[in-house]
Protein backbone atom coordinates (compact mmCIF):
# COMPACT_ATOMS: atom_id res chain seq x y z
CA UNK A 1 0.00 0.00 0.00
CA UNK A 2 2.82 2.49 0.92
CA UNK A 3 4.88 1.43 -2.30
CA UNK A 4 3.07 3.28 -5.03
CA UNK A 5 3.20 0.31 -7.02
CA UNK A 6 0.87 -0.57 -9.64
CA UNK A 7 -1.64 -3.23 -9.11
CA UNK A 8 -0.14 -5.71 -11.82
CA UNK A 9 3.21 -5.01 -10.37
CA UNK A 10 2.30 -6.40 -7.31
CA UNK A 11 0.59 -9.47 -9.34
CA UNK A 12 3.71 -10.05 -10.73
CA UNK A 13 6.08 -9.58 -7.70
CA UNK A 14 4.04 -12.40 -5.29
CA UNK A 15 2.64 -14.54 -8.28
CA UNK A 16 -0.65 -13.97 -7.78
CA UNK A 17 -3.54 -12.54 -9.50
CA UNK A 18 -5.20 -9.22 -9.95
CA UNK A 19 -8.47 -10.27 -8.38
CA UNK A 20 -6.73 -11.96 -5.05
CA UNK A 21 -4.46 -8.72 -4.88
CA UNK A 22 -7.17 -6.82 -5.11
CA UNK A 23 -9.21 -8.44 -2.60
CA UNK A 24 -5.93 -8.41 0.05
CA UNK A 25 -5.66 -4.29 -0.88
CA UNK A 26 -9.31 -3.85 0.62
CA UNK A 27 -9.37 -5.90 2.94
CA UNK A 28 -6.41 -4.22 4.23
CA UNK A 29 -7.67 -0.48 4.02
CA UNK A 30 -10.89 -1.58 5.31
CA UNK A 31 -8.54 -2.72 8.73
CA UNK A 32 -7.02 0.64 8.30
CA UNK A 33 -10.57 2.88 8.24
CA UNK A 34 -11.78 0.76 11.45
CA UNK A 35 -8.21 1.83 13.19
CA UNK A 36 -9.04 5.76 12.01
CA UNK A 37 -9.98 6.62 15.58
CA UNK A 38 -7.02 5.67 16.45
CA UNK A 39 -4.75 6.92 14.32
CA UNK A 40 -6.39 10.13 13.82
CA UNK A 41 -6.64 12.11 17.52
CA UNK A 42 -9.38 14.22 18.39
CA UNK A 43 -7.91 17.81 18.51
CA UNK A 44 -7.78 20.02 21.45
CA UNK A 45 -8.55 23.77 21.92
CA UNK A 46 -5.79 25.63 23.07
CA UNK A 47 -6.22 26.86 26.84
CA UNK A 48 -5.75 29.37 29.12
CA UNK A 49 -2.68 27.01 30.46
CA UNK A 50 -0.69 26.40 27.61
CA UNK A 51 2.83 27.29 27.85
CA UNK A 52 4.23 26.72 24.16
CA UNK A 53 5.36 30.05 22.44
CA UNK A 54 3.67 29.16 19.48
CA UNK A 55 0.40 28.65 20.52
CA UNK A 56 -0.12 30.31 23.48
CA UNK A 57 -1.51 33.54 21.99
CA UNK A 58 -4.43 31.44 20.55
CA UNK A 59 -6.71 30.52 22.89
CA UNK A 60 -9.40 27.95 21.24
CA UNK A 61 -7.17 27.14 18.31
CA UNK A 62 -7.83 23.90 17.48
CA UNK A 63 -4.78 23.44 15.04
CA UNK A 64 -4.03 24.58 11.37
CA UNK A 65 -5.46 23.61 8.12
CA UNK A 66 -3.83 24.13 4.19
CA UNK A 67 -4.17 22.31 1.25
CA UNK A 68 -1.89 20.71 -0.96
CA UNK A 69 -1.42 19.39 -4.60
CA UNK A 70 -0.60 15.63 -5.08
CA UNK A 71 0.50 15.01 -9.15
CA UNK A 72 -1.63 12.16 -10.43
CA UNK A 73 -2.12 10.60 -13.92
CA UNK A 74 -5.03 10.59 -15.73
CA UNK A 75 -6.86 10.06 -18.43
CA UNK A 76 -6.39 12.33 -21.13
CA UNK A 77 -10.31 13.52 -21.36
CA UNK A 78 -10.16 14.02 -17.81
CA UNK A 79 -6.58 16.71 -17.83
CA UNK A 80 -8.67 19.87 -18.07
CA UNK A 81 -10.49 19.08 -14.71
CA UNK A 82 -6.94 18.10 -12.79
CA UNK A 83 -4.96 20.53 -14.30
CA UNK A 84 -3.54 23.29 -11.29
CA UNK A 85 -3.02 26.54 -11.73
CA UNK A 86 0.76 25.84 -12.21
CA UNK A 87 -0.16 23.30 -15.24
CA UNK A 88 0.53 19.81 -13.45
CA UNK A 89 -2.38 17.27 -13.39
CA UNK A 90 -3.01 16.65 -9.78
CA UNK A 91 -5.51 16.50 -7.18
CA UNK A 92 -6.43 18.92 -4.29
CA UNK A 93 -5.62 17.74 -0.83
CA UNK A 94 -7.06 19.21 2.36
CA UNK A 95 -5.10 18.45 5.71
CA UNK A 96 -6.27 19.24 9.29
CA UNK A 97 -3.16 18.76 12.10
CA UNK A 98 -3.74 20.02 15.72
CA UNK A 99 -1.63 21.86 18.01
CA UNK A 100 1.12 18.89 17.47
CA UNK A 101 1.55 18.79 14.09
CA UNK A 102 -0.82 15.26 13.96
CA UNK A 103 -2.99 14.98 11.20
CA UNK A 104 -7.17 14.51 12.08
CA UNK A 105 -8.55 15.40 9.22
CA UNK A 106 -7.75 15.00 5.43
CA UNK A 107 -9.88 14.97 2.16
CA UNK A 108 -8.34 13.60 -0.73
CA UNK A 109 -10.33 13.30 -4.07
CA UNK A 110 -10.81 16.76 -5.28
CA UNK A 111 -9.40 18.04 -8.61
CA UNK A 112 -6.16 19.83 -8.83
CA UNK A 113 -8.65 22.74 -10.55
CA UNK A 114 -10.63 23.44 -7.60
CA UNK A 115 -10.11 26.54 -5.06
CA UNK A 116 -8.71 25.53 -1.66
CA UNK A 117 -12.31 27.02 -0.43
CA UNK A 118 -14.41 24.83 -2.50
CA UNK A 119 -12.52 21.81 -0.83
CA UNK A 120 -13.08 23.15 2.58
CA UNK A 121 -17.02 23.16 1.95
CA UNK A 122 -17.37 20.27 1.05
CA UNK A 123 -15.40 19.03 4.18
CA UNK A 124 -17.74 21.11 6.04
CA UNK A 125 -20.73 19.75 4.74
CA UNK A 126 -20.25 16.22 4.43
CA UNK A 127 -21.81 14.40 7.62
CA UNK A 128 -18.61 12.59 8.51
CA UNK A 129 -16.76 15.90 7.32
CA UNK A 130 -14.59 18.04 9.42
CA UNK A 131 -16.30 19.56 12.26
CA UNK A 132 -15.96 22.95 14.30
CA UNK A 133 -16.91 22.92 18.09
CA UNK A 134 -18.80 26.19 18.45
CA UNK A 135 -16.02 28.75 20.50
CA UNK A 136 -13.08 27.55 18.59
CA UNK A 137 -11.48 27.50 15.25
CA UNK A 138 -8.71 26.37 12.85
CA UNK A 139 -5.88 28.61 11.45
CA UNK A 140 -5.54 28.85 8.15
CA UNK A 141 -4.23 30.86 5.21
CA UNK A 142 -5.54 33.29 2.87
CA UNK A 143 -6.61 30.49 0.08
CA UNK A 144 -10.01 30.26 2.57
CA UNK A 145 -12.43 32.75 3.56
CA UNK A 146 -12.93 34.25 6.99
CA UNK A 147 -15.82 31.98 8.39
CA UNK A 148 -17.06 30.94 12.25
CA UNK A 149 -14.59 28.26 12.84
CA UNK A 150 -11.99 29.89 10.52
CA UNK A 151 -8.97 32.19 11.15
CA UNK A 152 -7.23 33.37 7.91
CA UNK A 153 -3.64 35.43 8.33
CA UNK A 154 -3.78 39.13 8.19
CA UNK A 155 -1.85 40.76 5.75
CA UNK A 156 -0.05 43.68 6.22
CA UNK A 157 2.13 45.42 3.96
CA UNK A 158 5.68 46.99 5.71
CA UNK A 159 7.42 49.83 4.54
CA UNK A 160 10.82 50.13 6.29
CA UNK A 161 12.82 53.29 5.91
CA UNK A 162 15.99 52.46 4.05
CA UNK A 163 17.90 52.93 7.44
CA UNK A 164 15.31 51.10 10.04
CA UNK A 165 17.84 52.71 12.89
CA UNK A 166 16.64 56.46 11.68
CA UNK A 167 13.16 55.60 11.88
CA UNK A 168 11.18 57.63 14.80
CA UNK A 169 9.41 55.04 16.75
CA UNK A 170 6.25 57.07 18.51
CA UNK A 171 6.72 57.51 22.39
CA UNK A 172 2.50 56.63 22.70
CA UNK A 173 2.13 53.18 22.24
CA UNK A 174 -1.48 53.65 21.31
CA UNK A 175 -0.39 56.05 18.10
CA UNK A 176 -1.92 54.16 15.09
CA UNK A 177 0.17 56.98 12.96
CA UNK A 178 3.49 54.28 12.91
CA UNK A 179 5.57 56.19 10.00
CA UNK A 180 6.80 52.61 8.44
CA UNK A 181 3.03 50.93 8.67
CA UNK A 182 1.07 51.56 5.83
CA UNK A 183 -2.82 49.73 6.75
CA UNK A 184 -4.26 50.71 3.62
CA UNK A 185 -3.34 48.11 1.17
Amino acid sequence: MAHHKKNCVVKHDFIRSGRTISKHFHSVMRAVMRVQPMLLPRPSAVGEECEDPRWRWFKGCLGALDGTHIDVRVPDSEKGRYRNRKGHTSINVLGVCNTSGLFTYVLSGWEGSAADGRVLRDSISRSTGLKVPTGNYYLCDNGYANGEGFLTLFRVRMEMPEDPLECEVPEDPSNANVPYMDLSR
